[in-house]
């Protein structure tokens, strides 16, 4: 299937490793253009090297914080300067700590709250301008399978993440009329480095092991397994699509049929 992504231009956030760079290594792959982010330099580096060397296309790396919304508008500005254009921009951002209510302060609520909810709509407003005078963009957010199936132990992503996904269904009809979709795509357990920080927090406080924490998830899992992050960024490059083009304002799964629920 032609994607129909030849040449386009597509900002991916907190690609250095886990889901967004499976996501930045698939649309590479489709020949788009990549301006990609990350906090660490190093894995950010390795990212961008390994993918300009694997599929030729150009590749941007900025290093960046985005719960620091003038860091938001660093990597905004660099791609408008180096590309002239952001037509698909992929929100992603490292999970907020675990833990259940009384654990966390009002700071950590507040960073939660930058980290992945005000960076969504800063990325957002960076980039919708250019779309709608192009009539033609895609937005996709990284969100979880907690937004319609609340995991337990995880208040701080389970309400941020709900609240992308209500900012998300709003904007979708709202620049439809212009080319625009706006989707979410939910993760469910996915072979990342989150997942495994995740399996060793649950493990010290249940005091199981890691092995264990896992093979519960994959008893809960339809598929008995964990997903691949390949997987989950070749949903990503469809919604990214030409051919994706009457999909907006849903929240897709990518889970293995673990959430439960009719809608």
């Amino acid at each position: 299937m032609d994607l129909g992504l030849a040449g386009k231009i597509a900002l991916v956030a907190a690609a250095s490793r886990g889901l967004g760079r499976a996501v930045a290594e698939e649309l590479s792959r489709e020949g788009v253009h990549l301006i990609i982010c990350a906090r660490g330099a190093g894995a950010l580096r390795e990212t961008a090297e390994s993918i300009r060397a694997a599929t030729g296309v150009r590749v941007v790396d900025v290093v960046a914080d985005l719960s620091e919304p003038a860091d938001v508008a660093r990597v905004a500005e660099r791609a408008l300067a180096e590309f002239g254009r952001v037509d698909v921009l992929v929100t992603n951002g490292g999970g907020p700590p675990a833990g259940p209510f009384e654990n966390h302060s009002a700071e950590a609520w507040q960073a939660a709250i930058r980290q992945n909810l005000l960076s969504v709509v800063e990325l957002t407003r960076a980039v919708l301008p250019g779309m709608k005078e192009r009539r033609w963009g895609r937005i996709i957010n990284v969100t979880s399978i907690a937004v319609k199936q609340p995991v337990d132990n995880l208040i701080l992503s389970n309400s941020v993440r709900a609240a992308v996904t209500g900012f998300a269904r709003t904007l979708a009809n709202e620049v439809a009329p212009f080319g625009i979709t706006v989707n979410n795509v939910m993760p469910g357990y996915t072979r990342t480095q989150r997942v495994e920080e995740l399996a060793q927090r649950n493990a010290s406080l249940k005091g199981t092991t890691p092995e264990a924490e896992r093979a519960v998830w994959e008893g809960q899992i339809p598929m008995a397994r964990l997903g691949e992050p390949a997987e989950f960024a070749a949903m990503v490059a469809f919604l990214a699509s030409e051919r994706a083009s009457y999909t907006t304002g849903a929240s897709i799964p990518v889970d293995g049929g673990w959430i439960r629920g009719l809608l």
